[in-house]
């Protein structure tokens, strides 16, 4: 069986808005000094990655509208296997960057599709 993709989207938006949560107030140079919010941040980027990946596997005529889904599975991709790779600068210019229009396209189809079933 498919899973629901309101689902795999609605957990990706979850997560986008914890990394929202996590670096509110702070500055680049605040966050590369903070393990602990850069481990938070990478897990829910890894999530955000992880959902689209599986949505993509199963519904890729949703993700055919989700134009960055290729850097956004890399960008998981080289978090879980590259991760002594990782440059907390990036990961920073990317939830800064980056996250707010991916959420805006999740957002977008979640409004269209409705919300998930509890």
């Amino acid at each position: 069986m498919r899973p629901d993709p309101r689902v795999l989207l609605a957990d990706a938006d979850r997560a986008g808005a914890d990394i929202r949560r996590f670096i509110e107030g702070m500055d680049r140079e605040t966050y590369v000094g903070d393990a602990r919010t850069q481990a938070a941040v990478e897990r829910k980027f890894e999530i955000i990655g992880e959902a689209l990946n599986r949505l993509h596997q199963t519904h890729p005529e949703i993700t055919d509208r989700i134009p960055p889904l290729r850097e956004v599975v890399g960008f998981r991709n080289l978090l879980i296997h590259g991760y002594a790779t990782v440059i907390p600068e990036r990961v920073w210019d990317y939830a800064e960057n980056d996250l707010p229009e991916l959420r805006r396209m999740v957002q977008a189809l979640l409004a269209e599709m409705g919300p998930p079933e509890a």
